[in-house]
């Protein structure tokens, strides 16, 4: 069993740079002073404790007391090599030499002083950072604020099994080139929650980094412009991570590279670039979202084997605006989304790619979107089942002033349906053929598009539909689309 004293000496480690001079020689008093602030270090085992600048015999220290950790707390601050540079995942992160800021107590002594599996509590407070580290143990940080003091990266975990849970980390640098971040992380079985992250480049960056929990996270970018803003949530070669519940705003992409098997649920994320954007990244769950106000919801690029369903993506808007795009992606299945008041709902660029591979869109709402469903052109391999279309000012459109019939459309809804339900069983008697008209225009020439609801294009396309000059495009047919009566119901 760890005696008193022994336990008395790990905290003292830890305050000693924070107390005056007066109180720094006595332990009772230091362990006194700690149980009424609430903090709690507790330790796993009874490893022999080698303090700095102390005897061996557990006498008062004889040499100057210069060479105690944080003693240089009130110099000025030397850079920090794991704040200036990430460098390889696979390296060891080196402990950061000092704080960057000299006016607050440093988070490292903490941290320093707490052993491999034990729980630091500390007491409410503005700390500064940088802080590494490489060991799994349990920081309760409610009412912590960690400081990084505009330099770097603000905190660093390389370790398994730790449990990070209601700090506030802010102001990291804002070098791209060194991705400083809020939190880097780097290790395997970490639990993530209840992290305020503001005022950071990037906000947690994943590296090589596997069956991690990020929950219930603020994450706020830097107020720069939106291209310069940096990532709020990063996974680079990580796998089986769950990133759920967390709420993200004004920062640059969500983003999954060369990382598989991950989950992303509950997530909300406003006035960014791409809500999610994943890049030979495959067998991902993307679920029960909500994405507003992003120039982009949902993009696959170069990946697949994934699911995207039940989210809520509205108001992606732009010239590149769309919901969900597919870029050379295979095997997506898209179901039960609502996708709503978008510049694009699903932006189709030869998808799916690979041989024998389908792209299924099935059981969503498009609805008062510019295009429902864009395709660069039709390669086939895409099946459109079960879906709503309503209010969309085009319901698809197709590049080069090509069709959509290779693809397989069934038992959508159409709200341009012209045809009848005589024996109300909810199926249309006739099949939904949909025409381009004076579309082909914009269509074939896409700097057109600028003008495709224009009302010299809207009048062009309704003479067009009245006396043809020109033979219309079949984009689709629907050999079985849903009638609806006026009261919403289908029979």
């Amino acid at each position: 069993m760890t005696s008193p004293r022994r336990i008395a000496a790990r905290l003292a480690l830890a305050i000693v740079p924070l107390l005056p001079m007066t109180a720094r020689a006595d332990l009772d008093g230091v362990l006194k002073m700690l149980q009424e602030s609430g903090m709690d270090i507790t330790p796993k085992d009874d490893a022999p404790l080698h303090l700095p600048n102390t005897a061996d015999n557990g006498e008062a220290p004889t040499a100057d007391r210069s060479a105690f950790p944080g003693s240089t707390m009130g110099r000025e601050a030397a850079p920090s090599a794991a704040a200036d540079t990430w460098g390889d995942a696979r390296q060891r992160v080196p402990r950061p030499q000092a704080p960057n800021r000299t006016d607050l107590p440093w988070f490292q002594i903490l941290v320093d002083a707490t052993p491999e599996g034990g729980t630091l509590t500390p007491p409410p407070g503005r700390y500064a950072g940088p802080v590494v580290i490489h060991k799994g143990i349990t920081i309760e940080g409610e009412g912590v604020v960690i400081d990084g003091g505009g330099k770097g990266t603000v905190m660093t975990l390389q370790a398994d099994g730790a449990t990070l849970r209601g700090l506030h980390l802010t102001a990291s640098g804002d070098n791209h080139d060194s991705d400083d971040a809020c939190l880097n992380l780097r290790g395997n079985d970490n639990v993530v929650e209840h992290l305020t992250v503001d005022d950071c480049l990037f906000g947690i960056d994943l590296k090589a980094a596997e069956r991690n929990r990020i929950a219930h996270a603020s994450i706020r970018s830097k107020p720069f412009d939106l291209g310069l803003r940096g990532d709020s949530i990063r996974l680079w070669s990580s796998h089986d991570n769950q990133i759920v519940d967390n709420r993200i705003a004004d920062a640059r992409d969500m983003v999954a590279w060369y990382s598989n098997r991950n989950v992303f649920a509950r997530n909300e994320a406003r006035r960014s670039r791409y809500s999610l954007h994943f890049m030979f990244a495959n067998e991902n769950l993307v679920e029960d979202n909500r994405f507003y106000d992003n120039s982009v919801g949902v993009y696959v690029m170069y990946a697949g084997y994934s699911t995207i369903r039940n989210n809520l993506i509205s108001h992606a808007s732009g010239a590149a605006g769309m919901a969900v795009g597919l870029k050379e992606a295979s095997d997506v299945i898209i179901e039960n989304n609502e996708i709503i008041y978008c510049a694009v709902g699903i932006g189709s660029d030869i998808s799916p790619f690979e041989p024998d591979s389908k792209i299924i869109v099935r059981g969503n709402r498009f609805a008062y979107n510019g295009i429902g469903i864009s395709f660069t052109s039709d390669i086939g391999g895409t099946e459109v089942t079960g879906n709503d279309f309503d209010g969309n000012l085009a319901q698809i459109a197709v590049g080069g002033a090509g069709s959509a019939t290779k693809s397989l459309w069934r038992g959508n809804h159409w709200d341009d349906y012209q045809g009848f339900d005589r024996n109300a069983d909810g199926v249309g008697d006739t099949p939904h053929e949909l025409f381009a008209f004076a579309d082909q225009i914009w269509m074939e020439q896409p700097y057109a598009r600028f003008f495709k609801n224009a009302p010299m294009l809207e009048a062009l396309d309704f003479l067009e539909r009245l006396a043809p000059f020109t033979s219309p495009v079949l984009l689709l047919r629907d050999e079985a689309p849903q009638y609806r009566r006026k009261n919403g119901s289908s029979t």
